[in-house]
């Protein structure tokens, strides 16, 4: 199970295979791709609730394409390309448990996360979790790491 920065949702990446999605069943679309052969689009048939005007409930329509992400907050399904994904439901990071009780002890205590970070500060398991990254590019994505960790929330690394 992956978790995401905003909860709860369910996800699924369609990759053509699936022949159903959150218990709808996937129809492919008529439109052919010209290269492969394959659906250029599929579709979900989503039931409405009834309105009272209607004796029968009114039918959406979701499509997608291959490699989209069928998401489903509550009680809305919506389709989000690979991107749009990514950039509004970023995975956890993943951190050990040593940083995560860091993080946990420094937000009871009131501290900023400046002061978190700041090497002489550091319980040593993490400060060794800082010092293990030797490039400029691997420092960077360490402290954005620790950063999101601190305001998103986290995942506990497994024991190896």
């Amino acid at each position: 199970m992956k978790f995401y920065s905003k909860q709860p949702i369910e996800a699924e990446q369609f990759d053509g295979s699936q022949t159903s999605l959150f218990g709808y069943e996937v129809m492919p679309d008529s439109l052919l791709d010209a290269l492969t052969g394959e659906p250029a689009y599929y579709s979900i048939l989503i039931d409405d609730v009834e309105s009272e005007l209607d004796d029968f409930p009114d039918d959406n329509e979701v499509s997608f394409e291959v490699g989209d992400w069928i998401v489903k907050e509550a009680n809305d399904i919506k389709v989000l390309t690979d991107e749009e994904f990514k950039q509004q439901y970023a995975e956890l990071p993943v951190i050990p448990k040593e940083v995560a009780d860091w993080i946990d002890k420094c937000k009871k205590d009131m501290v900023s996360i400046c002061w978190a970070m700041d090497e002489p500060n550091l319980p040593e398991k993490v400060a060794d979790y800082f010092r293990k990254y030797y490039t400029r590019e691997q420092w960077i994505e360490i402290q954005d790491t620790f950063a999101r960790a601190w305001l998103d929330g986290y995942t506990v690394e497994e024991d190896k």
